[in-house]
């Protein structure tokens, strides 16, 4: 008993003083896992843990009907959406949730709640802090050891969040506003070449004095949308150009357009140029 007991200290001791670099690593209960998809221009994200059946009866035992549980192991899983979606139906603002869930034999709730920290994290869920919930009938599959969150049915406008374990399928559809989003994107570009263009245009005209060159900028500019700002670009190049006339005429262009414009910051300068170039060629 005493050479037993002696052994024992031993490799306690011998496993105290290994160093941190030789900790012992072996496998989690539940792994970490991760999947993402993107639908149209909108990026959703999943980490969760995975737990495993173990053989064990998972529905209604280690799950148990009728009460929250985590839907997956350690902390709750979280959901991270890049854009506004539909989840189930239901608007859902861009930004991060916890999903928890309420099995039942017939019918699921699903929700997302706006507090990060539950269960893993110390904290308590309070339905005061779901943000929706949602109704699903789960499906029967074949077996499925680890607990698994996937996407499926994919397009550029809608995905089906899915989580799997043991036989059991549940399904949340999620929908987005592609067109919209590419829309917004599209007007930005365009609002956003326009006003290049036009800086490019003042940038040669200031610096090489090749107006030419920068008329084309300033044309280019326009033919995208007529703003103050490069008519104004405009009317400053043909002036350097010893063009006068052609300069006044886009100089009150960029007058009118302006005075619907609060960020009108160069309206003392236009002014001053239409009082200056008046009855000139």
């Amino acid at each position: 008993m005493k050479k037993l007991l002696g052994c024992v200290v031993a490799v306690a001791m011998a496993l105290t003083a290994l160093p941190a670099a030789a900790q012992l690593e072996l496998p989690a209960a539940s792994p970490s896992a991760k999947v993402v998809q993107s639908v149209g221009l909108t990026e959703i994200s999943v980490d969760y843990s995975s737990p495993a059946v173990k053989g064990r009866k998972v529905w209604g035992a280690l799950v148990p009907f009728d009460q929250v549980w985590r839907t997956g192991a350690n902390a709750a899983t979280k959901i991270t959406f890049s854009r506004d979606v539909t989840f189930g139906g239901k608007p859902v603002p861009a930004g991060t949730y916890s999903i928890v869930s309420v099995p039942t034999q017939k019918e699921w709730t699903v929700v997302l709640n706006k507090e990060l920290g539950l269960f893993g994290g110390g904290k308590s869920y309070d339905a005061k802090d779901d943000v929706v919930r949602v109704t699903a009938t789960p499906t029967e599959i074949p077996h499925r050891e680890r607990l698994t969150f996937l996407f499926s049915n994919t397009t550029d406008d809608q995905t089906s969040l899915d989580f799997e374990w043991e036989k059991l399928r549940v399904s949340v559809p999620i929908t987005v506003d592609t067109k919209t989003h590419a829309q917004a994107n599209i007007q930005s570009a365009v609002n956003g070449s326009w006003r290049s263009l036009a800086n490019a245009a003042r940038y040669v005209a200031d610096t090489s004095k090749d107006y030419p060159t920068a008329l084309k900028y300033a044309d280019n500019s326009l033919a995208i949308q007529s703003h103050w700002y490069n008519n104004w670009i405009k009317a400053d190049i043909l002036a350097r150009s010893g063009k006068i006339a052609d300069a006044r005429k886009f100089a009150q262009i960029a007058w009118d357009l302006g005075q619907k414009d609060p960020n009108f910051f160069f309206k003392d300068q236009v002014a001053k140029a239409l009082q200056d170039w008046k009855g000139k060629k």
